[in-house]
């Protein structure tokens, strides 16, 4: 998933988008992060588990102050014209909809920059959380903490039309393809785990470098999650074919979780607010509107 290329803002409401993946090479995606308070109203200071949610919880990065990190560029469909301050977008959305649930004012939230590769890493944190489309994996899971899910995520496969792997149907008709894969993320081990191709997946710094190989005629398919299959198809290549989405060995889906540093005194408090989200049904309607209707996407089985 590139953390490098540039945005188009052309493709917010050009396509319906639904599936997503990143994480890193060698850790397979858990099914969820921590568990959730049964709780469904807002976080708060009253919080049973005795965790402070308010503005002035001493957990805070910055005591009165919600410091929300993401890569830069922040594309879409995740992100608008690379603005993460804009509310636009559906990670963007999801930070303010939380933000709102903890109890901040929308001139409270501040952004920074974090490298994607670097979020997971271990030790200090210059934020409260991080929302960058990070999968859940146990790996990671040592260094960092994670929330409960806010999507779930599979992965895509795109061509070019007119290539002969252009009618692919299956997972097996891929075996001896050449796929590329952005490096750090999860695709890398579900390209390995599901179509075991004959040649050992060739491995980008970002999905500009993909493109630019795709077309070049150096690689024969690329994986990453689906929505970003979707704005590569429509915003950045000409003449793209989308053969279909796959999800991990088992069946087991792969989920985003926003990444807080370890130990974090935030953690309860977001998986209440991501719960509370869900149940007053926002974070359907978030996902409805940026993230929709790719789930006639063909699934490609083995």
């Amino acid at each position: 998933m590139s953390r490098t290329r540039r945005l188009l803002a052309a493709l917010a409401g050009a396509v319906a988008l639904t599936a997503a993946a990143c994480a890193p090479q060698p850790d397979a995606p858990v099914a969820s992060a921590t568990t959730a308070s049964s709780s469904t109203g807002p976080a708060t200071a009253s919080s049973p588990t005795g965790a402070d949610c308010s503005p002035d919880s001493p957990a805070l990065h910055r005591k009165g102050q919600l410091t929300v990190a993401t890569d830069s560029p922040a594309y879409e469909p995740w992100f608008v014209d690379n603005k993460p301050a804009n509310g636009q977008g559906f990670e963007s959305a999801v930070a303010y909809a939380v933000a709102a649930k903890l109890g901040f004012d929308r001139d409270q939230v501040k952004w920074t920059v974090e490298p994607f590769d670097n979020s997971y890493a271990p030790g200090p944190k210059n934020f409260d959380f991080d929302i960058n489309q990070i999968s859940v994996t146990p790996q990671r899971a040592k260094a960092v903490d994670f929330s409960t899910s806010y999507y779930t995520a599979g992965q895509g496969v795109l061509v070019l039309d007119g290539s002969r792997y252009a009618k692919a149907d299956s997972l097996a008709a891929l075996k001896d393809a050449r796929i590329g894969v952005q490096v750090a993320t999860t695709s890398y081990q579900a390209v390995l785990d599901r179509i075991a191709p004959t040649h050992r997946p060739s491995i980008f710094n970002t999905t500009n470098d993909e493109i630019r190989a795709l077309q070049n005629g150096q690689i024969d398919a690329l994986v990453t999650d689906l929505p970003t299959v979707f704005y590569l198809a429509s915003a950045e290549l000409r003449h793209g074919r989308i053969l279909g989405q796959f999800d991990y060995s088992g069946g087991a889906p792969e989920e985003f979780g926003l990444l807080l540093p370890k130990g974090s005194g935030l953690t309860t408090c977001l998986n209440r607010a991501l719960e509370a989200l869900k149940t007053d049904g926002t974070l359907k309607q978030l996902t409805d509107r940026w993230l929709s209707a790719s789930a006639n996407v063909p699934r490609l089985g083995q």
